[in-house]
C-alpha cells in the first residue's frame, strides 16, 4: 500500500463529538455554530430545491435535479445539537441524491448515498451529541456510500435536505433528527419504509456484489500436491465499519488489508498457492458474504485477519481463534460478540434473517472441518512463537460468525492488541507485519503438507 493510499484510509475517521456546541470534523477549520433554518430560504438567499427534500410530515418527490453529478467527495461532517433536534451537515464537492431508512435493536438511522470519495479529518467519536451516540461512514458496497447513525434514543427523521453551493460553501447535504416514541420509531423500521430520491436499484444486490468481488478460482488439477492450494484471506472490518481503534488513531480496518496484501503477495510468490481476498478496498461485508466468497470457490482454507482492542492497556499479543459452539473463556466470548455485532454496524437490515443465520449452530456436518481448523491453528501458533509475541493461551476459541462455514477450515488471527502502544506501533510497521505474515506462511505450509498427504493416501 503506497503512503498516499494509506493516507487515504487513515484519514477515514468517525466524527468526533464533542459536547452539544457543533463539532466540525477537520482540523482546519473551527467548530461553529450552525445557523441554518430547517427549510433555509432567507437571510442567506439560499433556495433549497425541494426535489431534494424529505420532511416528516410529506413524501419526497422523485423528479431528477440538475444538482444530481455523478460522483463526489465528502469533505467536512458537522453535528449540532438544536435542543429540540440534532443535526448532522455533511459537505460534498457536487450535489447528490440520497436515501434513508431506520433500524432498531440498536436504534440507528441509515443515509445511502452514491459512492463518495471520503476525504473527512477528524478524531474518533468519544462522547455523543444531542440525540447522536456515534456516528460512521464508508463504502458499504460498489456504488453506494453510507452513513450510519447510533441513536441515543429513538428519533426519526424531521427533515433532510441538500442546499446547493453559496460563495465559498459548497453543497450540503443536512439531516435534521427529533425524538420519537419507541412505538413510532420501531412502526418505521426495516427497508420497506426507506425514503429518498437515491434509485437502489442501480446498486448491485447482494448475489451479483459478491460476485464481482472474486476475479478468479481455484487452479485446474487433482486434488493434491499437483494443484496449487486455494487459501481465502479476509481483512477484517472495512467501508463503514473501521474495527478497532488504535492508541494512535489507526483503525483495524487499515492494518488488516495491509497485513492481507502482503500475505497474499507471500503465498503467491511461492507458487504453491491461489490466494483471494475477501476485499481489496475499504468496503462493507456483511459475514455471510465473507464466507460465501470462500465457499462458492471450494477454498481449502478459509483465514480472517484481525487486530483487537480490550480496556486494559498492558495485553499484547497475537491469538488465533476457531470456530467452537462454547466459548473457551470470557475474554473469547466477548471478542466473539463484538465481531459478530459488525454486520450491525454497517447497518445491514437482519430482520428478515432466519434464526440459524443470525446464531452459530455447528452441526455434524462442521466437524470435520472444525478438527482441521484446530490442527491449523496449532501449526500456525508453532510457526508463530518463533517471531512474535503470543498471547496466553494462544489458541481460543468462540462462536465467530466469519468462521461458520460448515465445509472449509476457517481460522481467524487476532494479530495484536491496537489498544497496546508496543502491538499498534509494530502493526503500524510494514517490516513487522512481513515477519509476521511470513510465519503465517510457514504454519500455512506445515498444514496443507499434511492435509495434501492426507488426501493422497
Amino acid at each position: 500500500m503506497g503512503f498516499s493510499q494509506y493516507l487515504k484510509f487513515y484519514m477515514q475517521k468517525p466524527l468526533d463529538l464533542k459536547g452539544k456546541k457543533a463539532v466540525v470534523a477537520d482540523r482546519n477549520r473551527p467548530a461553529t455554530n450552525l445557523g441554518f433554518n430547517l427549510l433555509p430560504q432567507s437571510s442567506h438567499g439560499i433556495v433549497v430545491d425541494r426535489r431534494f427534500v424529505v420532511t416528516s410530515g410529506s413524501a419526497l418527490l422523485l423528479a431528477p435535479s440538475p444538482l444530481v453529478l455523478a460522483s463526489g467527495a465528502a469533505s467536512t461532517m458537522r453535528l449540532h445539537d438544536h435542543g429540540p433536534y440534532t443535526r448532522l451537515v455533511l459537505e460534498l464537492s457536487k450535489g447528490v441524491e440520497f436515501s434513508i431508512f431506520q433500524l432498531g435493536e440498536p436504534y440507528r438511522i441509515v443515509v445511502d448515498l452514491p459512492e463518495l470519495d471520503w476525504a473527512i479529518v477528524g478524531d474518533a467519536a468519544t462522547e455523543s451529541t444531542g440525540l447522536v451516540k456515534t456516528v460512521r461512514y464508508g463504502l458499504f458496497q460498489p456504488g453506494n456510500a453510507r452513513i450510519v447513525i447510533d441513536l441515543a434514543h429513538p428519533s426519526g427523521v424531521k427533515n433532510a435536505f441538500v442546499l446547493p453551493p453559496t460563495g465559498n460553501t459548497p453543497f450540503r447535504f443536512v439531516l435534521d433528527m427529533e425524538p420519537v416514541s419507541r412505538e413510532s420509531f420501531m412502526a418505521n423500521v426495516g427497508q420497506r419504509h426507506r425514503k429518498g430520491a437515491l434509485d437502489m436499484a442501480n446498486v448491485k444486490p447482494d448475489a451479483e456484489r459478491t460476485n464481482n468481488q472474486v476475479s478468479m478460482s481455484r487452479t485446474d488439477g487433482v486434488p493434491g500436491t499437483d494443484r496449487k492450494a486455494l487459501v481465502v484471506l479476509d481483512p477484517g472490518h472495512g467501508g463503514v465499519d473501521p474495527g478497532a481503534i488504535g492508541v494512535s488513531g489507526i483503525y483495524e480496518k487499515v492494518i488488516t488489508l495491509a497485513a492481507a496484501r502482503q500475505l497474499k503477495a507471500l503465498l503467491e510468490n511461492t507458487g504453491r498457492y491461489d490466494v483471494i481476498l475477501t476485499r481489496d478496498r475499504d468496503i462493507s461485508l456483511a459475514h455471510r458474504e465473507r464466507r460465501e466468497i470462500a465457499r462458492r470457490v471450494q477454498a481449502d482454507v478459509f483465514m480472517s485477519i484481525h487486530a483487537d482492542s480490550i480496556g486494559n492497556k498492558d495485553v499484547r499479543g497475537l491469538s488465533v481463534y476457531t470456530l467452537s459452539e462454547k466459548a473457551s473463556d470470557k475474554e473469547a466470548a466477548a471478542l466473539a460478540e463484538r465481531e459478530n455485532n459488525a454486520d450491525l454496524i454497517i447497518g445491514m437490515d437482519l430482520s428478515r434473517e432466519s434464526d440459524d443465520v443470525r446464531h452459530i449452530l455447528v452441526d455434524l456436518a462442521q466437524r470435520e472441518s472444525m478438527n482441521l481448523a484446530t490442527k491449523l491453528a496449532t501449526k500456525l501458533i508453532i510457526q508463530l512463537q518463533r517471531d512474535v509475541k503470543l498471547l496466553r493461551n494462544t489458541h481460543r476459541f468462540a462462536g465467530f460468525a466469519v468462521l461458520k462455514s460448515p465445509d472449509i477450515p476457517s481460522v481467524l488471527i487476532e494479530m495484536g492488541y491496537l489498544s497496546n502502544r508496543e502491538d499498534e506501533r509494530a502493526l503500524r510497521r510494514p517490516q513487522y507485519r512481513k515477519k509476521l505474515m511470513a510465519a503465517v506462511a510457514r504454519g500455512l505450509d506445515d498444514h496443507i503438507g499434511v492435509a495434501q498427504s492426507a488426501r493422497t493416501l
